[in-house]
């Protein structure tokens, strides 16, 4: 499942298309795809401008001059690509005709500029669904929701409240959207390695200087696979069709049984299964 490092690559890679750009033509290929689309979506959206194109933990948000607002869900296998940018964006980074359209090819925005933004889930486990964009924070898939992790609401006194005294294994509580947004299950396992924490250590037994840390290893650990366009894993790719490289990086994610990355440290990474997810970590390093 993408978690918010390709997520957020994804979003910056449609602004050029769609922030600020009015979608001319809206063409909806099948009715459903986790779920049914909301009515009359292809109408809704055709006419409209997209005044700003956020992200909220891993949805993408496309804010209407129709005061709705278009939530993009990638799921498991959904993809999002450009094609037929113009300049001043470099030639080569996307597309720049249209390619022939793919039995997957689910969602098709043509937008004014002559951009394309079209939404391909051969397994349909993403998700589209339009709201009301003043009343967005209510919306049963974004109700509840922590702060963002990059955001400034998210700090050292925050975290450590939400932690203390909670008798769950630590990975647990860092994977609970309503505690954090966005972080999974890959980026988790990256961050608890480099703050040299068990995923299985009960945040009760957290020290306050132990749960301060964490904050800036979340938010370094994210901000590096942001720049490295996030983790490819079987389907994700950026919107230019291009594979994020981060994984390539990874010290303990998906190395069960390789040397530790910690220089002069023997141990090999270790997996674990903690509710149903794999864990990966260094039994030495992480305590």
């Amino acid at each position: 499942m993408p978690e918010l490092p390709e997520v957020e690559t994804v979003r910056r890679g449609l602004v050029p298309a769609m922030e600020g750009g009015v979608i001319a033509h809206a063409q909806i290929n099948r009715p459903d795809l986790r779920w049914p689309f909301p009515p009359d979506m292809a109408a809704r959206l055709t006419g409209s401008r997209v005044l700003h194109l956020r992200r909220r933990s891993k949805y993408i948000l496309a804010d209407l001059d129709t005061a709705e607002t278009l939530i993009i869900h990638l799921g498991m296998s959904g993809r999002m690509t450009v094609s037929g940018l113009a300049e001043p964006f470099v030639p080569g980074e996307f597309h720049h005709t249209h390619a022939a359209a793919q039995k997957h090819d689910h969602v098709i925005l043509d937008m004014a500029s002559g951009a394309r933004v079209t939404f391909n889930d051969a397994r349909r486990f993403g998700a589209m669904d339009m709201a009301p964009t003043a009343t967005l924070d209510q919306h049963r898939l974004l109700a509840g929701i922590g702060p963002e992790p990059l955001g400034n609401s998210f700090d050292a006194a925050y975290l450590a409240a939400r932690l203390t005294g909670r008798r769950v294994p630590l990975k647990a509580a860092l994977l609970d959207q309503r505690v954090l947004a966005g972080l999974g299950n890959i980026y988790v396992c990256e961050v608890l390695f480099r703050a040299g924490l068990s995923p299985h250590r009960l945040c009760a037994d957290l020290t306050p200087d132990q749960a301060a840390a964490l904050v800036p290893v979340i938010r370094q650990v994210l901000e590096e696979a942001i720049a490295a366009g996030g983790s490819s894993l079987r389907d994700y790719r950026q919107a230019d069709g291009e594979l994020g490289y981060f994984q390539h990086g990874f010290q303990v994610y998906g190395r069960e049984g390789q040397p530790c990355a910690t220089p002069g440290c023997t141990a090999t990474i270790t997996r674990s299964v903690q509710s149903g997810r794999s864990s990966f970590w260094c039994p030495v390093c992480q305590t």
